[in-house]
């Protein structure tokens, strides 16, 4: 059934508008966005789709097509943070941003169908945010700069559904391009994109979902944007991208997790300008290593690895991998591999007998190339 066919299936009409926003997949430069540091993510072709139609009250009514669940209502005057819980909370959560920052959101019948991997840490949740943004935005016959968009969508998700995420994930969903990274400096939220075709010299990159559960609402993750904060002040500095001498800043530490957050962040961000640097240099092979030490750093020092994503990273290096590496929040998601290209399904086929003798689930394969940002559907 095709996605109108659900809207009309669920609400007897026709949608007015359809918005797509990708989700993402970060190339390097993890837990840096909350330290005012620098990532490399980039848009990926599945996202999520949102069609819209408006209402000539004051409700908001959302459908999932993967939930295949009734309506679910709630009165857009009444919104506040806490008062939705669920995948729903992150479309009301959006409608509530929007509304704070003076857009005239209509009532309005929504259907969402998303093609991004629920807990795999690619976000789902931006895509979801940034698409229902750009659909309610239609139905208000407002737009707003593409910075204004991601903006909203993480207010939407750090302040109504109560996630502390940085802006990352939304810059990606909007910004993203077919064929480039994005390069953004989240203090200045300055946006470059950056060429990148692994296949064009003989490589790929795989995605690969452990299907681990991605958990992140649960404390762990507000817990290491609490240390890095703590550090900065010890430290005498605005975040942990201003930390310039890091022996200096690790020797003024007296605390030993502090300072393995502080190492984490300092060679991250290193690695994340060090990965641009040899792209536009145009040696690709040579990001191998950078991406296992990010892995090396995000396990031993961020401590935000597990069990499927070091076998993921151990087996796919193990099988010839250039490099590969947790990619997102950590605590379950995914990991990503940079091998040859004519290598990848023995790679691939290695990841899956690995997990297969460890007794878990195996992994799912996600499309790495990467896509443009969100925009109407046509």
């Amino acid at each position: 059934m095709s996605p109108t066919s659900s809207f009309a299936a669920v609400y007897g009409r026709e949608p007015e508008v359809g918005w797509r926003s990708p989700g993402r997949v970060n190339l390097i430069g993890e837990h840096t966005d909350y330290n005012d540091g620098f990532v490399l993510p980039l848009a990926l072709r599945s996202g999520t789709r949102v069609d819209a139609a408006r209402r000539h009250d004051r409700v908001l009514r959302m459908a999932s097509v993967q939930s295949g669940t009734d309506p679910v209502a709630v009165d857009l005057d009444a919104l506040a943070p806490g008062s939705v819980e669920g995948w729903t909370a992150y479309v009301a959560g959006t409608a509530w941003a929007l509304l704070e920052a003076g857009v005239d959101v209509p009532g309005a019948d929504l259907v969402v169908d998303g093609t991004v991997p629920r807990g795999a840490g690619l976000s789902s949740s931006a895509s979801l945010e940034c698409a229902v943004a750009g659909a309610l935005l239609a139905l208000a016959g407002t737009e707003l700069p593409l910075r204004d968009v991601a903006l909203l969508a993480q207010h939407a998700e750090n302040d109504f559904v109560g996630m502390p995420c940085g802006a990352m994930d939304q810059f990606a969903s909007t910004h993203g391009r077919a064929g480039h990274l994005l390069l953004l400096d989240t203090r200045s939220l300055e946006v470059r994109h950056i060429p990148f075709d692994p296949g064009g010299v003989g490589l790929a990159l795989l995605v690969v979902d452990t299907r681990a559960p991605h958990r992140l609402v649960d404390g762990e993750y507000a817990a290491r944007r609490a240390s890095c904060e703590e550090a900065a002040r010890r430290l005498g500095v605005r975040a942990l991208r201003d930390v310039t001498d890091l022996d200096g800043a690790l020797a003024t530490l007296d605390d030993d997790t502090l300072r393995r957050r502080v190492r984490h962040v300092v060679t991250e961000n290193r690695r994340v300008l060090d990965v641009v640097d040899l792209l536009e240099a145009g040696d690709v092979p040579a990001l191998g290593p950078l991406l296992t030490a990010s892995h090396v750093s995000l396990r031993d020092d961020y401590e935000v690895s597990c069990r499927e994503l070091d076998l993921v990273v151990d087996t796919a290096l193990a099988a010839g991998a250039l490099g590969a590496r947790m990619t997102g929040g950590g605590f379950g998601g995914s990991a990503i591999a940079l091998v040859e290209g004519d290598a990848a399904d023995r790679v691939r086929g290695r990841i899956t007998s690995a997990f297969r003798a460890a007794g878990l689930t195996e992994p799912a394969y996600v499309d790495a190339e990467p896509g443009d940002g969100y925009g109407p559907v046509r």
